[in-house]
């Protein structure tokens, strides 16, 4: 009786130690909504008509301390404001699909600065949206997909992965404002996409990593613009990423980033693209001569 006894005590503290325990199981085609807490009732209405929401989509709020939380050293408070407003979704896709992003009425952050973090966030395989019902700096949405991956999936993030994620966001769009917001991301994820291939050991590593990437993709840069690089690049070297995953995602969403065409490594790839027909066309003639 007394053994029967200790082991119904066991099998209690084993069934309250694991009911705190959530597990998530995402499915293709699974889908999440984040709302700006601030939006009014009808505003909340067009957005989730827009993101296409049905009856059992999942809807979580972001409010705006959750925004100055992430923000608040990157960005001044007035900037950030005191509204929580853009929203955004995450519709799951099969597994190896990589990232895509849409955006609408976000005028300062582009489908490839949120691609690009969200990659460095570890999220993966999925189509994102970002939207507002008026024109938006977007630099919040971020926060608000992070929170609903983690939600979505049981998956936890670690807050400094979250922090260096924004904080790449808003140096690529300020990086954009010099370069060009197309050059910023490109040249981001090509720094990325070296680091995961052979990850540098020293700063003058790191240094030589960022100039050829930019020659690579034909940007000029300044002493204070490969600083910025380096001061970013050093703190995700820091972190706990896995630099294999960023560097499958980046792999698929090259076409996704569209300066990537205009790169040595884009421009290789359409010459071969171009013999392959010069080849198959005159293949097609001999057969006919």
């Amino acid at each position: 009786m007394k053994k029967i006894s200790i082991l119904f005590l066991s099998l209690l503290v084993m069934m309250f130690t694991f009911s705190s325990i959530t597990f998530a199981d995402v499915a293709e085609g699974d889908k999440i909504i984040t709302l700006g807490e601030n939006l009014s009732e009808e505003q909340k209405k067009q957005i989730l008509s827009e993101l296409e929401a049905t009856d059992s989509t999942q809807v979580i709020t972001v409010s705006n301390q959750e925004e100055h939380n992430y923000l608040g050293n990157l960005l001044p408070k007035a900037t950030i404001g005191t509204r929580a407003i853009s929203s955004s979704s995450i519709t799951y896709t099969e597994a190896g699909s990589g990232l895509n992003v849409t955006t609408h009425n976000i005028n300062w952050v582009t489908d490839e600065m949120y691609l690009n973090a969200l990659i460095t966030a570890g999220v993966k395989d999925a189509h994102v949206e970002v939207t507002a019902p008026f024109s938006v700096s977007g630099t919040a949405a971020l926060t608000g997909l992070i929170k609903a991956y983690e939600i979505s999936t049981g998956e936890k993030i670690p807050e400094d992965v979250k922090k260096a994620a924004n904080e790449e966001m808003i140096q690529t769009a300020k990086l954009g404002d010099q370069i060009g917001a197309e050059n910023a991301s490109a040249l981001f994820a090509k720094i990325k996409e070296k680091i995961a291939a052979n990850s540098p050991e020293t700063d003058a590593e790191l240094r030589d990593i960022i100039l050829q990437a930019a020659k690579e993709l034909g940007i000029t840069l300044t002493e204070e613009q490969i600083q910025l690089l380096m001061d970013v690049f050093n703190k995700l070297k820091e972190l706990n990423i896995d630099w294999n995953q960023v560097g499958e995602q980046l792999n698929q969403a090259k076409d996704k980033i569209s300066k990537y065409l205009q790169s040595e490594e884009g421009q290789n790839f359409l010459e071969k693209l171009k013999q392959f027909f010069i080849s198959l066309f005159d293949a097609i003639k001999a057969l006919f001569s």
